[in-house]
């Protein structure tokens, strides 16, 4: 897991005060490899992977597959050992556009205290916008607007550590939102996570999709893909499977288990659903989906 010392840079570097959009982010990866000096083994071999803007991709795979390198080349934490990796068409090779592409894509990883840097709530929302040299009325203006949206506006004067791990988790990409990427990427963010703070902060990420944001999740669960829009399998570092994510989740059983998964109980549901013409072969195995056509068809 990457210290904090490995965020600070993305955000410290910042001296401009132009106001970010956060419309989405294209991601392009071409022939992209890497392999980690300290052990010359090459855990990622020749992808070949474009992410439009406003896509969600979930990246699944076994441990040691490769996901959180990969992830890690988009905002320039990494940089290819061979082949390209562009951000909005800019190549991370080139120096001179690391600052501005790590303002378009920001990550959020699987523990927070990552990414934490100040004792109280507000201070550590406000890092980023300040680092950017944004002025003290917009840098209040993007701190409500995250915490809010985050459900943190009341804590915002709490102590850090007074906070349980969901809330923590929360602040991480309150943080992030704040510095209005276009990009999301999300480090098995909620892995940690109890299934009902799972729930609460797969719905935030749900509302940054839906307002333009690209968003890029690496996770071992299926139940966290089923809002995606494709779904992407790396295996020994290079792409097993990509389509769909409604395409992923009805694959046969058998196939998804040589590919080392379970087909989500909701996924299952939703199929016996369609296939008895309950349910509209639009609908997403998502509970909150289902249980609306439910009702609607009642």
């Amino acid at each position: 897991m990457a210290p904090v010392s490995a965020m600070l840079p993305r955000w410290r570097l910042y001296s401009w005060s132009i106001s970010l959009m956060s419309s989405g982010t294209t991601l392009c990866l071409e022939g992209a490899e890497f392999q980690y000096p300290e052990t010359g083994k090459k855990v990622l071999k020749g992808i070949d992977l474009e992410i439009r803007a406003g896509e969600w991709v979930a990246l699944l795979g076994p441990n040691g597959s490769g996901k959180s390198t990969l992830l890690k080349l988009f905002n320039a934490l990494l940089i290819p050992s061979q082949g390209r990796c562009f951000v909005d068409g800019m190549d991370t090779k080139d120096q001179a556009n690391t600052e501005i592409i790590r303002s378009k894509v920001s990550m959020v990883f699987q523990n927070p205290e990552d990414q934490i840097v100040a004792s109280v709530v507000e201070e550590d929302t406000a890092f980023g916008p300040e680092n950017l040299g944004l002025s003290s009325e917009e840098i209040r203006t993007r701190v409500k607007e995250a915490l809010m949206g985050t459900g943190l506006w009341e804590k915002r004067k709490h102590a850090v550590s007074s906070l349980s791990g969901g809330q923590k988790q929360r602040l991480a990409l309150a943080g992030v939102l704040a510095i209005r990427p276009g990009a999301l990427l999300l480090d098995e963010a909620m892995s940690m996570l109890d299934p009902a703070s799972r729930r609460s902060f797969l719905d935030l990420v749900r509302k940054e999709h839906d307002s333009g944001r690209t968003v890029v999740q690496v996770t071992h669960r299926l139940d966290e893909t089923v809002l995606s829009d494709r779904t992407v399998v790396v295996a020994d570092g290079k792409i097993q499977w990509q389509g769909s994510t409604e395409g992923f989740l009805s694959l046969e059983e058998s196939r998804l288990r040589e590919m080392g998964f379970a087909k989500p109980p909701l996924a299952v549901l939703r199929e016996e659903l369609v296939k008895n013409g309950i349910l509209p072969p639009s609908t997403k195995p998502d509970i909150s989906e289902i249980r609306g056509k439910l009702c609607l068809s009642l």
